[in-house]
């Protein structure tokens, strides 16, 4: 059924893996770029809803910047829904400010979502995947189970200290995977939730326009 959607309040939850080591690790690694340590992990950013979007093309201002994929929660009409985004973030403000970074650029979304209720009981399962297009050429980029990060009913919980579902009209990105080859800019970016269960997926894809930098 298709319908329009209101977003009041959009989330980016950070550091949501579930390996506590592993997070640690990557913390130091992204410390020695000069990324500042998070104040907590997980962390939640709050976005401006405006930036969250449906087309198939984005302007960003510089080299810089590249996408993510990630599972997404919307919490619309008293029930939980799932989809697949993108948190494209200016690696380059990054290093100066992670929430900065965060209202840098636009944040693609898929226009289809699952109810959470048909997928809970298989929720590890699931798969995110994303591709880029490097010199003409399509690559693997992230690619791993949502199991990863934190089951969604643990990190609503965590975000609002209690309950088990986002107020309404919210979305929440959850986190996304290490990128094969490591983090870099993308121009070109595919990216998709399979549910092998139930034998489908959502899938969107969307270029970047690079603005320039005149000073």
């Amino acid at each position: 059924m298709r319908r329009e959607v209101g977003i009041d309040d959009a989330i980016v939850a950070g550091w949501t893996g579930r390996d506590a080591a592993a997070v640690e690790k990557h913390i130091r690694e992204l410390e020695a770029l000069g990324v500042k340590r998070p104040a907590t992990t997980p962390i939640f950013y709050r976005v401006s809803a405006l930036r969250l979007t449906t087309a198939t093309e984005i302007e960003v201002v510089g080299l810089h910047s590249g996408g993510e994929v990630e599972f997404v929660l919307l919490q619309h009409g008293g029930r939980m829904w799932v989809g697949v985004g993108s948190d494209h973030t200016d690696r380059e403000v990054e290093a100066y400010g992670v929430t900065v970074s965060k209202q840098m650029c636009d944040k693609p979304i898929a226009p289809v979502f699952w109810a959470f209720e048909e997928i809970a009981p298989h929720w590890d399962k699931l798969t995110l995947r994303a591709h880029v297009v490097e010199n003409g050429e399509r690559k693997i980029y992230q690619e791993g189970s949502v199991a990863a990060m934190l089951a969604p009913l643990d990190l609503i919980g965590r975000y609002l200290g209690a309950g088990d579902r986002l107020p309404e009209s919210n979305m929440m990105f959850c986190g996304t995977l290490a990128a094969r080859g490591g983090v870099r800019p993308t121009e070109r970016f595919e990216f998709e939730i399979e549910d092998p269960i139930l034998g489908r997926s959502i899938a969107r894809a969307y270029s970047v326009r690079i603005l320039p930098v005149l000073g």
